[in-house]
């Protein structure tokens, strides 16, 4: 298992903070660091800059936002970002939610699944430099009725950009296996991951290729993460963060993390922080979470402690733990990464 780093959302002023936090873990010998995007800063021009300010680690998007780019705008965006990395791109996709889609991209959102398919299959055929010809539900390419004709990509790259959805629901996962070559998770519970990776497996048996043995698909769970003695200290640190997902990342009808809590058993918990988020109660709301569910899908307490909850990660399957390292300032989320990677290397140390 190796370890990841996201840095939370960017342009909420603590972005050289981030820049920090990147460049440490790339000479700390973390394999990737992922950046997001909602409705703020875009992932795209935050991972240029931090390919130009890191040497070795891996820089993934995760998310670019389906709704937000073209077929062929992602795929020209890809091989940019591994051009300018030397190689060290991982393309993220998202379809994101039904609110920032049809809200702020104005897309709409129906049959999400459907969309993902014929957007991967069309990014898929740009990167491996073949001319772009589809004719779908949601895409035609070239229009039918105008001047438009096939092109192919004028840029020699990697044909190989490793392509990664973010899933929560069941059937998102099924399509994740089947068309990806990773799944990116969040709120991952080592005791619930087995039923997740079900999931995974189910849409990995329906691929049209098998996979390359020396190419096995890789399971990413984002993990929030808090150093200290004090496990109830922990708690509070990093529980704004699944508030934020559980209670107002979405509407009431549609919130797909809150739906993830429900099937993990925390239904009428669930129900009460959304209620308290949505009516701007934040930290009711983040008080609200069982802490349980908090502990479950995050990394809390000593080195001696992480290094166990690691364990379990490693032990249900997981290839990459990615690390949110939570703090009041820079100092505690630089300790936060670095107790990590050494509770890591005492996982490797003892098999």
């Amino acid at each position: 298992m190796r370890l990841g780093l996201s840095c939370g959302f960017w342009g909420q002023g603590r972005d050289e903070e981030n820049i920090a936090l990147v460049q440490r873990a790339d000479e700390l010998g973390v394999e990737v660091a992922w950046v997001a995007e909602v409705y703020g800063p875009d992932a795209v021009s935050i991972l240029s800059f931090l390919a130009a300010r890191t040497e070795r680690i891996a820089l993934g998007a995760g998310v670019m936002q389906i709704p937000a780019r073209t077929p062929a705008a992602t795929a020209m965006t890809a091989i940019s970002l591994d051009s300018l990395s030397g190689g060290r791109f991982r393309l993220g996709l998202g379809v994101s939610g039904p609110q920032v889609s049809e809200g702020w991209h104005g897309v709409r959102f129906a049959k999400p699944l459907a969309r993902t398919r014929e957007y991967v299959d069309i990014v898929r055929t740009a990167l491996r430099h073949r001319p772009v010809s589809y004719d779908g539900e949601f895409f035609t390419l070239p229009l039918p009725d105008g001047p438009g004709k096939a092109l192919r990509l004028t840029h020699l790259h990697r044909p190989d950009i490793p392509v990664y959805l973010a899933a929560v629901g069941p059937k998102n996962l099924e399509l994740a296996g089947e068309i990806a070559d990773g799944w990116l998770g969040v709120f991952v519970a080592p005791d619930f991951f087995a039923e997740q990776r079900a999931h995974l497996e189910a849409g990995q048996a329906r691929r049209a290729e098998p996979r390359p043995e020396d190419q096995p698909f890789q399971t990413d769970a984002t993990v929030a993460l808090a150093v200290g003695d004090d496990l109830e200290a922990c708690a509070r640190t990093v529980s704004p963060y699944p508030a934020l997902y559980v209670g107002g990342m979405g509407s009431r009808e549609h919130n797909f993390y809150n739906q993830l809590a429900c099937r993990m058993g925390y239904e009428r918990e669930a129900a009460r922080v959304q209620e308290l988020y949505l009516d701007r109660k934040w930290a009711e709301a983040a008080a609200a979470l069982p802490p349980q569910f908090i502990d479950d899908t995050s990394l809390l307490g000593d080195v001696d402690r992480i290094t166990e909850r690691m364990r379990r990660y490693q032990d249900a399957g997981i290839t990459t733990l990615t690390l949110a390292p939570w703090g009041q300032d820079l100092t505690a989320r630089m300790t936060a990464l670095e107790t990590a990677v050494e509770a890591h290397s005492r996982l490797d140390a003892t098999g």
